[in-house]
């Protein structure tokens, strides 16, 4: 009885070794090294082209640095819409014109 646990706990061990291995990168390298794409977007970087809907937490404030993080200046008018999407104004590359933040930060 006790050569078949022992034998049993070797078995056992011995494939645990080999999965190890495996897992590291020792027998198999079809897996992925990594995500391709960042977890999380960049502060100042938008995940869409139009203002997304959706209940935004953002102040007036917080949605006007928002904006200026973006480079624009001269943020004026921002009210909060039924889509939940800061709109305002804005002046950009000597330009004045519409602006936009969505609750995912995303400014258009």
């Amino acid at each position: 009885m006790r050569i078949f646990i022992i034998a049993a706990a070797l078995t056992l061990a011995g494939s645990s070794a080999f999965a190890q291995d495996a897992a590291v990168g020792g027998a198999d390298n079809s897996a992925q090294a990594g995500p391709q794409n960042p977890a999380v977007k960049g502060m100042h970087d938008n995940n869409s082209a139009t203002p997304v809907k959706g209940a935004n937490s953002f102040t007036r404030t917080e949605a006007q640095k928002q904006i200026e993080a973006k480079g624009y200046t001269h943020v004026a008018g921002l009210t909060k819409d039924q889509d939940g999407v800061w709109r305002g104004t804005a002046e950009k590359n000597g330009a004045n014109g519409p602006v936009s933040v969505d609750y995912q930060g995303n400014v258009n």
